[in-house]
């Protein structure tokens, strides 16, 4: 008996520390150049200015906790609070979960519309109405199986008041042409503050799609802006200009997967490069971004992509590239409880399994610190929580919460 009184409290022990973990910077590595990266580039390109790329490495000094707070959400691609704390999840294969604050609790919500969620399609993001709060909407991209092909939809619909199902259903926006494709559907959402909904599009990933990034009759490859009816935003930079979709508001990109408006009001893309080439854009209206002529990476075959250039007249540069690259998704800008990481950029990394944290100073990168690279995850989008704390989604169904010790 008193073997078994002693083995319970050991067993919980255990389990508390194997889930609630100490600071894990110290277990970064760093390169020769004194940055995170400590692999050569798959090009020789150079980089437009100091600091474009491979940045000095940081450290975090603040202790902090690493907690799984559930580990069978599924296939979750994005995640944001409820006004009450909860969280509500998006799952890839078409529908959305409300997670209770310590993530035990999971609730579906019925009445989607169907999803084509073969490859990297699915269910995608989510973002709450300006008004969530008097009028329960959620806005929601998908991908949709569409004429011969399928596209980047964005919908709205009203949740019930048990938020057990959704109504009201409405498709207010389709990133046409459609195309019969598996890849690079971008689709993250931000609100501005005049209530405006920024929306990421990809440019389908193969070649004979990749020059619809560069022209602006269609929708692929492009940062929209609508109103919440699925209308040109008023001060599009190219409403009434000919050859223009006036719901286009940057367009050059390749495939967004994170989108997120810092603490002075800038927006910011986070996309994916080939082999190289993933980027940081400040996002201005009615700017080219270059895809499909320029770029710091290369084929997947080992060519170059193009004219093999890094500038060209009327595009911008990247504020920061990474070549190997490491596959950025969802991003937010911190304001929580460690005092150190107030205003960073944090980037969940797909194919880097790691959190990536971005320190800037006027719109410039000045260090870089790859955070839960030992937790060998994917992790697809990333949370600065209402509570104070950081959160994260991974491909194998994983909740994380990172906050202050």
């Amino acid at each position: 008996m008193k073997i078994n009184q002693f083995y319970i409290p050991v067993l919980c022990l255990f389990l508390i520390l194997s889930s609630c973990k100490k600071n894990h910077a110290n277990a970064q590595q760093t390169g020769n150049d004194g940055s995170v990266e400590t692999e050569k580039p798959n090009s020789d390109y150079q980089p437009a200015f100091k600091g474009q790329t491979r940045t000095k490495a940081i450290k975090t000094n603040t202790a902090y906790n690493v907690e799984i707070l559930n580990k069978d959400l599924g296939r979750p691609w994005g995640i944001i609070n409820l006004p009450d704390g909860r969280f509500l999840i998006t799952d890839k294969r078409g529908y959305m979960n409300i997670v209770s604050k310590d993530g035990k609790q999971i609730m579906l919500i019925e009445g989607f519309p169907k999803v084509d969620s073969k490859g990297q399609g699915g269910m995608l993001d989510v973002a709450l109405d300006p008004d969530f709060k008097t009028n329960s909407i959620i806005y929601f991209s998908f991908s949709e199986s569409f004429g011969k092909g399928n596209l980047t939809s964005v919908a709205k619909g009203k949740l019930s008041d048990n938020f057990k199902s959704i109504s009201d259903v409405k498709i207010i926006f389709r990133a046409e042409p459609s195309y019969d494709g598996d890849k690079h559907y971008g689709s993250r959402l931000v609100f501005d503050k005049d209530g405006n909904l920024f929306i990421s599009t990809g440019e389908r990933s193969d070649k004979v799609t990749r020059v619809y990034a560069q022209k602006t009759d269609n929708y692929l490859g492009k940062i929209i802006k609508i109103t919440k009816d699925g209308l040109p935003a008023p001060g599009n930079p190219f409403i009434g200009k000919q050859g223009y979709k006036p719901e286009i508001y940057a367009y050059g990109v390749r495939n967004p997967q994170g989108l997120a408006i810092d603490p002075n009001g800038n927006l910011w893309d986070v996309e994916m490069g080939p082999r190289g080439g993933d980027e940081i854009n400040l996002i201005q209206p009615g700017k080219n971004y270059g895809w499909g002529d320029v770029t710091y990476g290369i084929e997947y075959s080992g060519v170059k992509v193009g004219k093999g250039i890094t500038r060209k007249e009327g595009t911008e540069q990247p504020v920061y590239y990474w070549d190997p690259v490491i596959s950025p998704s969802g991003i937010t800008f911190y304001t929580g409880n460690i005092d150190e990481w107030k205003g960073n950029l944090f980037i969940g990394c797909l194919s880097g399994e790691h959190i990536n944290r971005i320190v800037m100073k006027d719109n410039k990168v000045i260090g870089e610190e790859r955070l839960l690279a030992d937790q060998n995850e994917r992790f697809r989008d990333v949370l600065n929580g209402m509570d104070g704390n950081l959160y994260a989604v991974t491909d194998s169904g994983k909740l994380y919460k990172i906050s202050k010790k």
